[in-house]
């Protein structure tokens, strides 16, 4: 799997609101874009190929770091992730796929991390656990400045 955060000018994070009608996690906000690479497709060519089907945004992005995770969806579902996390930086205004996207916002990393605390069921379990790992190892310190 592959996840993609980006980053605007103001180091806010463009986050996306899952189409309500997902098979999982569906209305849940998580990170800038999910997926997985198909057959024969590398791990940068399935994050712009989605970044552009999701979000319809075209940026370089760069591999931050590896990492296993395991994730309870609910609905009986659980996901069993060795995850590549990719940064980038994009300022604009997207236009998701209403398909896959039901809305999308900045956010800064203070208010962000203060309303998964109180909020904690409006994200996704996926993106819970990336911010933790990204946020205790540094890599946030490391690529935002």
């Amino acid at each position: 799997a592959f996840s993609v955060f980006l980053w605007n000018e103001n180091n806010e994070l463009l986050l996306q609101k899952r189409q309500v009608d997902k098979y999982h996690c569906g209305g849940l906000w998580t990170n800038t874009c999910c997926s997985h690479p198909k057959v024969d497709e590398t791990l940068a060519q399935a994050v712009e190929r989605r970044l552009r089907e999701e979000m319809d945004i075209a940026c370089d992005t760069n591999w931050m770091y590896s990492f296993v995770y395991k994730a309870d969806l609910g609905n009986g579902l659980f996901e069993h992730e060795f995850d590549h996390v990719y940064f980038g930086e994009y300022s604009g205004d997207p236009s998701p796929d209403a398909n896959e996207v039901e809305d999308w916002k900045y956010m800064g990393i203070d208010a962000l991390k203060q309303d998964i605390l109180e909020n904690p069921d409006h994200y996704t379990p996926w993106f819970k656990i990336i911010l933790k790992e990204v946020l205790a190892k540094g890599i946030l310190n490391t690529a935002l400045n």
